[in-house]
């Protein structure tokens, strides 16, 4: 074979390999900038399951008597079984607070319970209270510190496992 029978060949081979690749490509009509960006997102393969604490309802039907209400299954945590609650806030007084601010609370049981201010960010200004209170309703007064500014702050009382927050206002 001469060499320009060799080159010719070869040229062909070379366009044959060009258009195989080009016909394999993607898409065309893509733009470049999606082709890039396509590695940034997450490809969902399953659709998510919603997992909640949410009883089914089944109507507890005897013959010749009523329907038990759900929401009577509910409240008396027939199904859920979930414990009742262990801190109540009843009122919290004068708002907006000046120096001194008075705490109505009812505890179910004997617990220990812990009464803080925290400023709007979440974090903790001032200590109130960190003691064992027996149950039943409780009064407690408290004075509020100088070093507090004007502004609106939180009450967090955490009494076991179960938290309560209330909003006051400073003066």
């Amino acid at each position: 074979m001469n060499t320009k029978t060799k080159t010719v060949s070869l040229l062909y081979l070379i366009c044959i390999l060009c258009i195989s690749m080009l016909c394999s490509a993607p898409v065309f009509a893509q733009r470049s900038d999606s082709i890039n960006n396509s590695s940034k997102y997450k490809r969902i393969v399953k659709t998510p399951q919603i997992k909640g604490d949410v009883p089914s309802y089944r109507p507890s039907y005897t013959p010749g008597g009523a329907l038990t209400p759900y929401n009577s299954l509910v409240s008396h945590n027939k199904i859920s079984g979930k414990a009742d609650k262990i801190l109540s806030v009843l009122r919290v007084y004068p708002n907006p607070v000046d120096d001194q601010i008075n705490l109505i609370l009812r505890l179910e049981r004997e617990s220990v319970i812990s009464i803080k201010i925290m400023d709007l960010l979440g974090n903790e200004v001032v200590t109130l209270s960190n003691e064992r209170l027996s149950a039943g309703e409780q009064t407690k007064t408290f004075t509020i510190p100088n070093r507090l500014n004007s502004g609106i702050y939180f009450l967090r009382f955490v009494a076991g496992s179960e938290t309560v927050v209330k909003r006051i206002s400073v003066l």
